[in-house]
């Protein structure tokens, strides 16, 4: 993983002393709410229902050992002991004192992590798949071209003040695992006719309010255009987006007034006025693709003999077997596996880590994974790289920490906000609603019937939990002041990017896991062979569901 050099050590402990002079003046009454508000909020730090939250930044997903082990202590100093995973591939914290914001990212500082522009108005953490660069399936390892795009969206003067919020996502992969398509932009990784590497180029994918699938602006756009034509994309939204109107100011709404044609124009005309093709950009992707090398993998290792010895072991103990299938990725070394650490046991938030499990996950990476670990974007740990000679041995000791649950792409693996029981824009609460479900549909052999499905829950329309974009998505709503719960059906995150339709009328919280069932039911009875939730719904249509719900 990428390296701080001097300069980047530099930059950062200047910026954690300038955020805690700045924090000192608002406690001391001399910096007004106003003006503290867009400074705390590019250092990470919220205001939610009962206190601050700070989100801290892993870039691309990406964090080692050491900075795990340091989060985990972080936790239990500054907070309550247990921290959430984010889509975005982030952490929060959701008990931190404001006057201790500072120290915590100094604490952070010190093993090279931060919470930069995790907030504001401005270019977010760039997300990938958390497979890149040991997936089997992508195209070339997208990381150095996060890296990249980190390095030149972070303190760009030009975009600190955006009219809204800025996400970007790269994806190598054959299969999309990262949402390209509802990113503000979307970095499709491909090949041109001389088989050069280069981007297809998705912009104005979001969800929130208006949910709108991206439009491809470009269909290959070359490595040392990449960032030029980035900047093209970025002064068109910052010049012509708009201000006044909070909930129509995403450059989604820009591209859909103007259409994607006339706003290509536009990003063209600024980048033929404007950018210059910079020729070191290939280059200075080679220097930061040194930091992205292979670990020391066992290449003695016999991958055949270690499939039949997993093989052996799995037809004897069917905890292991069921774990493998679920719980393993398929890695680019034929000797090595991914392995997802579940944290979507039933009682916990989806999402939440105890200090005790943040460590025993690092202890886990330094032992079997190289130290290394992931973020996924559906609020898991991944270890990377573990051969496939310690795979019963690493289901055993997730066993005895709490995330070895073999649910990894089944219904019970639910993307899930915070909700109303945090978050202050929340309409209703989101925890209860997937532990209600959850506990309904706690035996394996019921989830390994349903198969593959994705559900996924927000507790207000902001979208945090892209239930837009769930096979089956749950929102939060109020009615009067009460909780109820819409829900939807048949969104797809890949590169068949759908949007959920709407079902009908909302649910009380009590009725959820039961439409939820019946949902389910419907879809048993109407599958054909090897087809997933998803499949049956865009073959039958909304109408056999909403006719049996709401019957």
């Amino acid at each position: 993983m990428y390296q701080y050099d001097a300069l980047d050590k530099r930059i950062q402990t200047d910026r954690v002393a300038q955020y805690r002079e700045q924090t000192q003046r608002f406690v001391d009454g001399t910096l007004s709410n106003t003006e503290f508000l867009p400074l705390r909020l590019q250092n990470g730090l919220y205001i939610q229902r009962l206190a601050p939250m700070l989100r801290i930044a892993v870039p691309y997903g990406m964090i080692n050992s050491t900075q795990l082990r340091r989060v985990a202590r972080i936790s239990r100093d500054y907070d309550k002991g247990y921290v959430h995973f984010t889509t975005r591939q982030n952490i929060q914290l959701n008990w931190p004192e404001l006057p201790e914001s500072p120290d915590i990212l100094a604490e952070l500082n010190e093993v090279e992590m931060h919470a930069n522009q995790t907030s504001g108005n401005c270019i977010r953490n760039t997300t990938t798949d958390q497979f890149a660069g040991v997936a089997e399936d992508e195209l070339t390892d997208p990381r150095p071209y996060c890296e990249l795009i980190r390095q030149w969206s972070t303190f760009h003067p030009e975009f600190a003040f955006l009219p809204r919020k800025f996400k970007i996502a790269v994806c190598a992969s054959r299969t999309d695992r990262a949402a390209v398509y509802f990113h503000d932009i979307g970095l499709e990784m491909a090949r041109n006719a001389q088989q050069e590497i280069g981007f297809k180029i998705i912009v104005g994918g979001g969800l929130g309010r208006t949910p709108v699938i991206g439009s491809v602006i470009q269909e290959f756009v070359s490595v040392d255009a990449l960032l030029p034509y980035l900047e093209a994309i970025l002064r068109v939204y910052n010049l012509h987006g708009r201000r006044d109107n909070k909930y129509k100011a995403r450059i989604k709404i820009l591209v859909r007034a103007l259409g994607i044609d006339t706003f290509r124009d536009m990003v063209d005309e600024e980048y033929n006025a404007h950018a210059l093709t910079i020729d070191n950009i290939g280059k200075e992707v080679t220097r930061l693709s040194s930091f992205f090398t292979p670990p020391a993998y066992d290449n003695s290792l016999n991958a055949d003999t270690l499939d039949t010895e997993l093989a052996a072991l799995a037809a004897s103990n069917e905890g292991f077997a069921r774990w493998l299938d679920k719980n393993t990725h398929p890695h680019k070394h034929a000797a090595y596996r991914c392995v997802t650490l579940s944290f979507k046991k039933a009682g916990i938030p989806p999402g939440d880590a105890n200090d005790q499990q943040l460590e025993a996950a690092a202890n886990l990476a330094d032992k079997y994974s190289f130290s290394e670990l992931r973020i996924s974007h559906h609020q898991n740990l991944v270890l990377s790289d573990v051969s496939k000679k310690d795979l019963f041995k690493v289901w055993a000791a997730a066993q005895t920490h709490g995330f070895a649950d073999a649910n990894i792409g089944t219904l019970n693996d639910m993307i899930c906000c915070p909700g109303g029981d945090y978050c202050a824009l929340a309409n209703a609460k989101s925890i209860p609603i997937a532990e209600a479900i959850q506990r309904m549909f706690n035996d394996y052999e019921q989830l390994d019937q349903i198969g593959h499905l994705e559900l996924n829950i927000s507790g207000c329309m902001n979208a945090c939990g892209h239930h837009h974009i769930g096979h089956i998505g749950i929102l939060g709503v109020d009615k009067k002041g009460e909780e109820f719960y819409q829900v939807s059906l048949g969104g797809n995150q890949t590169q068949d990017a759908k949007l959920a339709k709407i079902l009908g009328p909302s649910f009380s919280a009590n009725d959820v896991p039961n439409v939820i069932k019946t949902l389910i039911d419907v879809y048993l009875a109407s599958r054909q062979a090897g087809e997933r939730f998803v499949d049956t719904y865009a073959r039958i249509g909304i109408e056999p569901f909403k006719e049996t719900v709401y019957a």
